[in-house]
């Protein structure tokens, strides 16, 4: 008999442990009374959210994820903004390793533009400061359709780039590179002509009341059709490729060298001030959304955030891989909240730092606070 009952009270246990392993941190998260996490759930249909999260555990040498989503759907359109910038600069990495001639630190300038740059330059200024041109830079030498196909071959999909930010260009066909192959020679890649993008054929495609365009309010919804399309479950997917590539197959993943894999994690998680921005103006939680987003405090050196966000036409998107060395903590987090009252797109009258910043750095400190609790 009392061997029985001790076996009830270890079954019960392992219960207890399974059932607190298992939790759903982002259910917990979404109803926590912080007033910027209730003022959303309170009022969901005027933000768009979705957001997927990763529960991560090891067993042996296995990483095991459980996903836990919150209105995931790809066939809800949200404007991905510079969140595309990510698979970009990993396929200009990969694409590197094609061409014997180029490597990570070769100069080049694009064909009728004066600025120098190379590929290490251009990945280090995408994760740090979001910068347009770097992105765009690396779309002329990948090309859209490149971009798209090889994304998919990998499994992350539905993607859809089909265009540069930061300006409108129409233009289809890629800028070439001038190359610097030594001290006194050059070469030049091919120019590449994509197809025109269709329009989009997912649900809320059209958003909001009215846009300005050449400074005249125009009264109809604003058309996402032809922009880019880059849902959360495909962000997620690639973000866990290039943390956790052990995870894929070999043909889900990015043949990139364990030296540009290095390259590139640095790249993500390193702040702009150790990369001599004006810490004024680009504080830590500049591009690191969740946990920071909303203060401007130092990142503390035993928090690693590996990331992109986004954020343009009232949206705002993080991707992140979060992992504390100290407390020995990982997890991954993507997603994405609208914030445009008035239901006007580009009148810069977004909503940015009220909302949608203090909800997604609250949802990573919410997120994170669990996990703590969890490996105590």
């Amino acid at each position: 008999m009392k061997h029985f009952l001790l076996f009830i009270c270890l079954v019960l246990l392992f219960s207890c442990a399974q059932e607190k392993q298992n939790l759903n941190f982002l259910e917990v998260a979404l109803s926590s009374n912080d007033s910027r996490i209730k003022r959303v759930m309170d009022s969901l249909d005027n933000y768009q959210v979705q957001i997927r999260y990763t529960q991560i555990d090891r067993r042996n040498d296995s990483v095991i994820f459980t996903d836990y989503d919150f209105q995931v759907n790809d066939s809800i359109y949200f404007y991905p903004a510079s969140s595309v910038k990510f698979p970009v600069a990993v396929l200009a990495l990969e694409k590197l390793n094609q061409i014997d001639s180029l490597t990570l630190n070769t100069r080049y300038y694009i064909e009728g533009d004066t600025i120098e740059s190379t590929v290490a330059k251009d990945v280090s200024q995408i994760f740090a400061v979001s910068d347009n041109l770097a992105n765009n830079r690396l779309v002329e030498f990948l090309g859209f359709e490149a971009i798209n196909q090889n994304l998919t071959d990998k499994g992350i999909s539905p993607v859809r780039i089909s265009h540069r930010l930061g300006y409108n260009s129409d233009d289809l066909r890629t800028k070439p590179l001038i190359v610097y192959l030594n001290d006194s020679t050059t070469g030049i890649t091919k120019s590449l002509l994509d197809k025109t993008p269709k329009q989009l054929a997912v649900l809320n495609i059209k958003k909001g009341k009215g846009y300005y365009e050449n400074d005249e309010l125009i009264q109809v919804p604003f058309d996402f059709g032809l922009k880019n399309y880059y849902p959360i479950s495909s962000q997620h997917n690639l973000l866990k490729r290039v943390i956790f590539p052990e995870n894929f197959d070999a043909s889900e993943r990015f043949h990139i060298s364990n030296d540009q894999r290095e390259y590139l994690l640095k790249a993500m998680h390193t702040v702009p001030q150790k990369l001599g921005y004006d810490a004024t103006t680009y504080y830590d939680g500049y591009c690191k959304f969740f946990i920071y987003g909303d203060t401007k405090d130092t990142i503390p050196e035993h928090i690693e955030i590996y990331n992109k966000v986004g954020f343009a036409y009232g949206t705002l998107t993080d991707c992140a891989y979060i992992k504390d060395t100290e407390k020995n903590i990982d997890f991954l987090l993507t997603a994405t909240i609208l914030v445009n009252k008035d239901g006007i797109f580009n009148d810069d009258a977004y909503e940015y730092d009220e909302i949608g910043i203090p909800f997604l750095a609250q949802l990573g400190r919410e997120i994170y606070n669990q996990e703590v609790n969890r490996k105590q």
